[in-house]
């Protein structure tokens, strides 16, 4: 199968007409059918009817075209990236992480890092789930991380970057919003958004106020559906400052607790780039000159 095969076959779903087709694809008729019947005799089963009265798409086939369809995209994203890489770069450093705001310095990072390194490319890779994963793998060189995470796990080294606080979430025009830390009594009768794979720092304070029976929770499956949940005004909850935007479209208030987490960049210990090094090195000095920056 060739990427103009794919081309054909999803440009005649579009149209289901092969001389129309053929026009938009810049080739002759015959040749495009031609295309066409090779492509179904090697995956085995027909994907376009033909009739007098047109062409329509076989359940198979209109399976087939819509992952080919995905695929194509991946494709052209993938030849996209490597242009570009190849255009400007002579290598390049991966960071996955779960959302942008995990490393608030990351940008600034990047601008630093270009002046010394321009052949270099930085790519972060957000992955909410599953980081810690591909990582392993070693899709990535680089990986944000709570330093829970990285005990008795072989084969990497931990950077430790910073250390992050909890903070309750709220609507600007909460009564809540206006108080400078927040305790514990401050939330008898609210409703507290939980759950949605919180670390195990954050489990806790959330068991410890529940058991109070003075507080109603409400199970909520991630953070972006808690966020929307707070934002319509059905509770509030809390939340590591790592994921703090600092868009100000909520109130973050620190929450008056003993829990924190320890947030920390993990690379493979066989990897010695002195980029890579020199990329760590840049972001542990922006957060250890931010000695006011709320995290």
């Amino acid at each position: 199968m060739t990427t103009k095969q794919i081309d054909f076959c999803i440009e005649l779903s579009r149209t289901l007409n092969f001389s129309r087709a053929a026009d938009n694809q810049f080739i002759s008729q015959p040749t495009f059918s031609y295309q066409i019947k090779l492509l179904e005799d090697e995956i085995g089963f027909t994907i376009f009817e033909r009739s007098g009265k047109g062409v329509t798409l076989t359940p198979a086939g209109a399976q087939f075209v819509s992952y080919l369809t995905g695929m194509r995209e991946e494709l052209k994203r993938a030849i996209e990236q490597g242009q570009n890489f190849s255009a400007k770069y002579k290598d390049s450093i991966s960071i996955s992480l779960m959302v942008r705001a995990a490393i608030y310095f990351l940008p600034e990072a990047m601008r630093m890092f270009a002046k010394d390194y321009h052949d270099i490319q930085i790519a972060p890779k957000f992955e909410y789930e599953n980081g810690m994963d591909g990582f392993l793998k070693k899709d990535t060189d680089i990986l944000f991380a709570l330093k829970e995470q990285t005990k008795q796990i072989p084969g990497i080294a931990v950077h430790e970057l910073f250390e992050s606080r909890i903070y309750l979430i709220t609507r600007r025009d909460d009564s809540l919003a206006k108080k400078n830390v927040i305790a514990e009594e401050d939330l008898y009768g609210r409703t507290l958004m939980v759950g949605g794979g919180s670390p195990q720092a954050l489990k806790t304070v959330q068991h410890r106020l529940i058991a109070t029976n003075k507080i109603n929770y409400f199970n909520s499956p991630d953070h972006d559906t808690t966020l929307t949940n707070v934002a319509a005004g059905r509770g509030v909850c809390l939340a590591p400052g790592f994921l703090n935007d600092h868009s100000g479209q909520f109130a973050w208030i620190p929450f008056n607790c003993e829990e924190s987490f320890s947030c920390v960049l993990c690379t493979h210990r066989e990897d010695s780039r002195d980029s890579k090094e020199a990329f760590i090195a840049i972001l542990k000095k922006l957060y250890n000159d931010a000695v006011a920056f709320p995290l």
